[in-house]
């Protein structure tokens, strides 16, 4: 059994691009897989006197999401007639409609309760609904909750946006740029509402080193160079290039500057403003320390923040996890499974540290 470690040398020497898009993945598609029998198991453990949660949680935490929305699919199957096709499958229309059978959710809702609730139900909804999800829920009712709106609209590329905008009309008759639009403001409204576009450049197959300079320079000058900020240029600099490019251009940027990137976000805005824009330098620099580095703080000092915790387990277990635990370890000495450990307890520490995937 190769170390964490091992692989992540290893497959860094040979570049991400030959890599099937599971390979950082701690949860994957489990191969002897069957939704009828999984359905039937479910059912079963939910039926139970007390509850079975160590079996719902076993198989919805060692299936990948698609073979989640096949499980519900079946269980809607066992529970109440779909409409099916002659071979017993749901219709492809079906099966890539919005909303799916949510009858697992409901019989899950009130089986479950608490964070073990709020980790399974998450696990049940495919990725896009789970970020239109939470940031529909950002949003709602009296004040917002900007860092969750920060976290999913910093972190997520062109595709995975594309995708949240579209799932989000399906499931709320209304678009999210509207509903950011009348919960923000300002600035920070105006950098929210370009990243959600998801408009970066993606071509990645040239290092331009003369824009790099350029933008390098023009961050400073419209910054720390000058008395105020010119926020608009740092928007379009920061929400049009591509993240090599960005990566390359904060570097070129400390040969202008005397302070960093972030430093000087610090120097320059304050509120909502500076906290996007420093996730979003964060996330642009190193993705999956922005993440290492956020579940840290759900889980030092007093208390947890579980909704953060939550979130990132059941957001990335199946995109980047074993990248995000490499970097967990090597800046904070212990595993992210050793943090989740100390910091949770029963049912709920078991389907954390199976999403974790694993001792590293």
């Amino acid at each position: 059994m190769s170390t964490v470690h091992e692989i992540l040398s290893k497959l860094s020497l040979e570049g991400d691009h030959s890599l099937p898009p599971s390979a950082y993945a701690t949860v994957k598609a489990y191969s002897n897989f069957d939704a009828d029998r999984d359905a039937a198991a479910l059912e079963t453990a939910i039926k139970t006197k007390g509850v079975d949660e160590v079996t719902i949680i076993n198989i919805l935490t060692n299936r990948s999401n698609e073979q989640r929305q096949d499980i519900a699919f079946a269980y809607q199957r066992r529970t109440k007639k779909v409409c099916q096709t002659p071979n017993g499958n749901p219709p492809i229309a079906a099966q890539n409609a919005h909303p799916q059978p949510n009858e697992l959710s409901a019989a899950l809702k009130s089986a479950l309760s608490g964070h073990l609730e709020a980790v399974i139900l998450g696990l049940l909804k495919t990725p896009a609904q789970y970020d239109a999800s939470e940031l529909k829920a950002a949003m709602k009712g009296l004040g917002t909750d900007e860092d969750t709106l920060i976290e999913i609209i910093c972190s997520r590329t062109n595709q995975e946006l594309y995708e949240i905008n579209r799932v989000y009309r399906e499931m709320y008759k209304t678009e999210l740029e509207k509903d950011i639009v009348s919960d923000t403001s300002g600035d920070f409204r105006k950098l929210m509402v370009a990243l959600a576009k998801g408009k970066r450049c993606e071509d990645t197959s040239v290092i331009d080193y003369e824009l790099i300079d350029q933008d390098a320079r023009e961050l400073y000058d419209a910054g720390v160079k000058r008395k105020g900020t010119d926020v608009p240029k740092w928007i379009n600099i920061m929400t049009e290039r591509s993240v090599p490019h960005l990566q390359k251009v904060f570097e070129r940027y400390k040969s202008y500057s005397p302070y960093d990137m972030l430093e000087s976000i610090k120097k320059e805005v304050k509120g909502d403003l500076e906290n996007a824009f420093l996730n979003l330098v964060q996330c642009i620099q190193n993705k999956q320390l922005y993440f290492a580095d956020r579940l840290y703080d759900s889980m030092k000092g007093k208390g947890t923040r579980d909704k953060v915790l939550i979130r990132i387990m059941v957001s990335r277990c199946e995109v980047d996890m074993l990248k995000i635990k490499s970097e967990f370890k090597r800046k904070y000495g212990k595993s992210l499974y050793y943090f989740i450990q100390q910091d949770t307890k029963g049912d709920y520490q078991r389907a954390l540290l199976n999403l974790c995937g694993g001792e590293d």
